[in-house]
């Protein structure tokens, strides 16, 4: 009988965010975050998050849930920032809040964030999409193809999206986040791959993923372009309301892709992949073992990564770890 074929890949399910001096991790309506406090201690905070609109049926259509999934992304993620930012301040100050943080449910709570998140959309909205607009309008005179011009301004807002990208990189806060960033990805790559999940098997895990949210946002930019091309309306005020109007369209396309990215390695996902995997070159970096730490920290507060192994790939981890003395390994072999 022949043997059957090892997975070199598979998909885990759990995703996440850097934070401040720390790692989120999120499975299903479970998430985790670990940040290093100023003693050197792990610090976990284990929570349920449904999102804004819970189970409802809506926000699991597909083409429709990538925007529900987007916004439920930037309130958690708020929150999350929020609590690893609280280890960073006085102490005085960080009692405080932490009786804030504990009452998130209140309606005071609940508008900061509300607001925050409203805020953070209408921004990126005028620069991302407002700005590169009105700046191509100003070739309208030399670049008569309707065509031209749209590629022109989509080609304009990657430009301001990696220009952005860069610019922040090269803060030096903004570099730790960029290695915890790292590490998040390391740890997932790392499971995903079917490896033990150890400081050493993280480390030489590869800090590029296919699912990352910096790959959503240039896809995003790079759909615009497309649809873009096809609105044809001579009121310029109108075109910019259809623009804006088409933003969740263009969120709901993107997200598809990116949850297929993660599922599939057929050579056209990869090679649509490619261009967001090339950026991540700048929105992570590698991780030192204490910041390895601290993610898998947070991957453990929420998945049983011996499971899935064992489930998936055929890996049993503690039956290994028994036989390390020196005996054959049980069926299954060992871990990669």
């Amino acid at each position: 009988m022949a043997k059957k074929k090892r997975k070199k890949r598979a998909y885990c399910g759990i995703g996440g965010q850097a934070v401040l001096e720390g790692v989120m991790m999120k499975n299903q309506d479970r998430y985790a975050v670990a940040v290093r406090r100023p003693d050197g201690q792990i610090e976990v905070k284990t929570e349920d998050y449904t999102g804004i609109w819970g189970s409802h049926a809506v926000s699991r259509i597909p083409f429709v849930r990538g925007v529900f999934n987007f916004v439920d992304s930037l309130v958690l993620g708020m929150r999350t920032l929020t609590w690893s930012a609280d280890f960073y301040e006085e102490e005085d100050n960080r009692k405080g809040k932490e009786k804030k943080i504990a009452g998130a449910s209140g309606a005071r709570e609940k508008f900061a964030t509300g607001a925050t998140v409203a805020f953070s959309l209408l921004l990126a909205v005028a620069i991302f999409v407002v700005l590169p607009y009105f700046i191509s309008t100003l070739f309208a005179s030399y670049v008569r193809n309707a065509s031209l011009l749209a590629i022109l301004e989509g080609l304009l807002r990657i430009a301001i999206f990696v220009g952005y990208v860069a610019a922040i990189s090269a803060m030096k806060d903004i570099r730790r986040v960029y290695m915890y960033h790292g590490a998040e990805h390391k740890c997932i790559n790392c499971i995903e791959r079917g490896r033990e999940l150890t400081v050493k098997n993280v480390r030489r895990s590869s800090r590029l993923h296919r699912r990352c949210g910096t790959s959503f946002l240039l896809f995003v930019m790079l759909v615009s372009v497309i649809l873009f091309l096809f609105i044809r309306l001579s009121n310029p005020l109108l075109r910019l309301v259809v623009r804006i109007l088409l933003i969740p369209v263009i969120a709901g396309i993107s997200y598809e892709f990116i949850r297929l990215a993660g599922r599939s390695d057929a050579f056209l996902v990869r090679l649509l992949s490619a261009p967001g995997m090339l950026l991540q070159k700048l929105t992570t970096k590698e991780p030192d073992d204490a910041m390895i730490e601290v993610a898998i920290a947070s991957v453990e507060a929420v998945f049983d990564w011996k499971a899935y192994l064992k489930e998936t790939f055929g890996y049993d981890i503690d039956a290994w770890e028994e036989q390390e003395s020196g005996a054959a390994p049980a069926e299954g072999g060992e871990p990669s």
